[in-house]
């Protein structure tokens, strides 16, 4: 699966449950989104829920963010990179994130970062509409 594809599938299960919640405040959306509460109510959002495995190993994980707003791909290719095709990068370059190299291509590996992942991150930057945030993302 291509990035844009994840990305526009995402997309889809994440206006679903918006439509859902609806009538909660900002505050009540961001919570819904915690790990735990995700778990249990909307087991298909992620893969690793039915592991109840976090993709991030943090005691607070909020999922609401799930794929970064930093976070820049193109399915095509940036640039080169020695001989690499560099396919996504951290726009912020997030100190603790990394890159995952192999003979041919260069990714973007943001398992140690946290940022997308806490509340008071989501809070700052929240919009119910899940691609307005994401808009920069697909470097397309």
């Amino acid at each position: 699966m291509s990035y844009k594809q994840w990305f526009d599938t995402h997309a889809s299960k994440h206006r679903v449950i918006m439509d859902k919640l609806s009538a909660l405040s900002d505050d009540e959306v961001i919570e819904y989104f915690r790990f735990e509460n995700m778990v249990e109510k909307e087991s298909d959002f992620c893969p690793l829920y039915a592991e109840q495995k976090k993709c991030h190993d943090t005691e607070e994980l909020n999922c609401y963010l799930c794929a970064c707003p930093n976070f820049r791909f193109n399915d095509a290719g940036f640039t080169l990179e020695e001989g690499k095709t560099i396919f996504s990068i951290c726009s912020i370059d997030s100190p603790d994130g990394d890159r995952f190299i192999t003979d041919t291509a260069i990714h973007q590996n943001c398992t140690g970062c946290l940022v997308p992942h806490k509340e008071n991150y989501i809070r700052k930057i929240f919009s119910r509409d899940w691609l307005n945030i994401m808009k920069n993302v697909p470097g397309l």
